[in-house]
Formats: structure tokens, sequence, C-alpha cells
């Protein structure tokens, strides 16, 4: 008797890691938009990178976890992203395009879904992220305000794509009341 050949079945030792903790980061401060200033290229500036990293790492020693990072391809975000990856020690980040301006939530669910990680940064702009906290907690229609730097964390008790739970919404404004 001959059985089918395929794909070996997903056993519990190979299932992918559920992710069920989603940070949503607003880049840093970056140089300002202008006339003949490519916005796609606009940088961190040297203030809003070592503002930003300060941030995150208080954002650690007070229990944050990040294993990977995705981020949309506008450099402001990349060099934030990179921070967030040296920081937690992840792998460089991962750069998708459904985090660019006008991001693309339902692919950044599926993206996530088939990514092995329990914790995942998603790093873009504004107003996207504050469209893709609403989404993620289940309430498209929320106002959410993200400043600069800006970090939410939402709890994914059935993972991405299931409304989760808003924890804390910080800004690096934090620092200077600590």
């Amino acid at each position: 008797m001959n059985l089918p050949r395929g794909p070996p079945p997903i056993t519990i030792s190979r299932m992918p890691t559920l992710t069920t903790h989603l940070y949503v980061v607003r880049h840093a401060w970056a140089e300002e938009p202008g006339p003949g200033v490519d916005d796609g290229a606009r940088r961190l500036t040297k203030k809003g990178r070592r503002r930003f990293e300060e941030f995150v790492r208080h954002l650690r020693t007070s229990g944050m976890d990040v294993d990977l990072v995705a981020t949309s391809p506008l450099v402001r975000a990349r060099e934030t992203a990179e921070i967030l990856a040296d920081v937690f020690h992840t792998r460089p980040p991962a750069v998708v395009d459904a985090l660019a301006p006008a991001a693309d939530w339902q692919a950044l669910v599926e993206w996530t879904i088939h990514q092995d990680a329990e914790h995942v940064a998603w790093v873009g702009h504004m107003p996207c992220v504050a469209r893709l906290v609403a989404l993620s907690i289940g309430d498209g229609s929320a106002a959410v305000r993200m400043q600069k730097g800006a970090v939410a964390s939402i709890r994914l008790d059935d993972g991405p794509g299931h409304p989760g739970e808003l924890e804390w919404l910080a800004t690096a404004g934090i620092l200077a009341e600590g």
C-alpha cells in the first residue's frame, strides 16, 4: 500500500510560536520634512536616536521583551527598528512593506502569524500606527495618539488578528518623571 507523500505533519515540537504580545512603535524623532527633502530618506536626529535608545532601555528593564522587529522600509523607521533590535538582542529587523505609510493591517497580521516569535514589534508611521493599535484591540474607530518614539503594548491572548488588550502606551516623557 502506497501512502501519499507530502509535508511532514505539524507536531507540537514543530509548531511555530504563537505571537502573544505586540508592540506598535512610532518611529523616533527624525529630520524635519522640507522642500527638496525625500520623505523616505529622512534619518533620525542624533538627539532622537539617543533619546529613543534610552527610553527603550528603560522599557526593557521594566519588563518589555521583544523577539522580532518588523519595520517600514522608510529610513527613519528602519533606524528606529535597528535600535530596538540592538537593545533587545534580536536578529536584524525585517523590512515589511505593509508597515509603510498607509499600512496594511491584514497583511501585517498574516505576516506575523507566519513568524516564530512570541513578542513582536511593528515600527511605522503616524497616523498608521494609531490605526494599527486601534485595530489590534478590536476597535478600529478608537482614537489613539502616538507621539514620536511612542510604544503601545498589546496583549494578544488569541494571537494576531483577534482583539487584544492595550496594556500600556508609553512615551519618552516617562524618563523625565522617573
